[in-house]
C-alpha cells in the first residue's frame, strides 16, 4: 500500500537552512578541524550536505544505532549496530543526526561518546521534535528545522525502509 505523503519542508528549504548551519560552524570552529559522527542511516543525505558546506577541515565516521526498527514510534531500547572506525579522544565532535524526537537515542549515544574523551561534543539535527522529548539531557546545538509532532519522511528518514530518496521532508498521512 502506497502513503499518502504531504511536503513540510521543500528541497530549497532544507538546501538553504543546511546552507546556514555549514557557515555557522565554520564560524564556530574556525582554525580548527570538526570530526562528524554521521548516525545511520537516515543521517547520510544531511551530513553529506552539511559536509560540503563547512568551509573548515572536516573529517567523518558512521555509527549506526537503532531504537526503531519498522515501527512509527521508538521503543525505548537503544542498540549500537555499528561502532566508529576510529578513536575520538582531542577531537572536536559533532554528531549529525536527521530527527530528535523522545531524546532516548541521542542521550545514550552521547554518554558513549563523552567517555571516548572528545575534545568537544556538539549535536546537529535536521529535525528537532521538542514535544516528543522525554530527556532532558540532549541540548541541540544546531537544528535546521522545529517540526511538530508528524511522522516524517524524505531526505533521509524513512518508513520501513522506504521513501529516503525524497528530496524533501514530508509528512506520512496515511499509515
Amino acid at each position: 500500500m502506497d502513503n499518502k505523503i504531504s511536503v513540510l519542508l521543500s528541497e530549497k528549504e532544507l538546501d538553504d537552512r543546511i546552507r546556514e548551519m555549514g557557515e555557522e560552524i565554520s564560524r564556530d570552529y574556525e582554525g580548527k578541524a570538526v570530526h562528524l559522527i554521521c548516525v545511520l542511516k537516515g543521517g547520510t543525505f544531511f551530513m553529506c550536505e552539511l559536509a560540503k558546506r563547512i568551509t573548515i577541515p572536516v573529517s567523518i565516521d558512521f555509527m549506526s544505532v537503532s531504537s526503531y526498527g519498522d515501527e512509527v514510534v521508538s521503543s525505548g531500547i537503544v542498540k549500537i549496530t555499528k561502532d566508529l572506525d576510529k578513536p575520538l579522544e582531542g577531537k572536536h565532535v559533532i554528531v549529525v543526526e536527521d530527527i530528535i524526537d523522545t531524546g532516548r537515542t541521542l542521550s545514550y549515544l552521547l554518554k558513549v561518546l563523552k567517555d571516548r574523551k572528545p575534545a568537544s561534543i556538539k549535536l546537529a539535527t535536521m529535525l528537532d521534535k521538542p514535544d516528543r522529548r522525554v530527556v532532558d539531557d540532549v541540548n541541540v546545538d544546531y537544528t535546521g528545522f522545529v517540526i511538530p509532532d508528524k511522522f516524517v519522511v524524505g531526505y533521509g528518514l524513512d518508513y520501513a525502509e522506504r521513501y529516503r530518496n525524497l528530496p524533501y521532508i514530508g509528512v506520512v498521512e496515511e499509515v
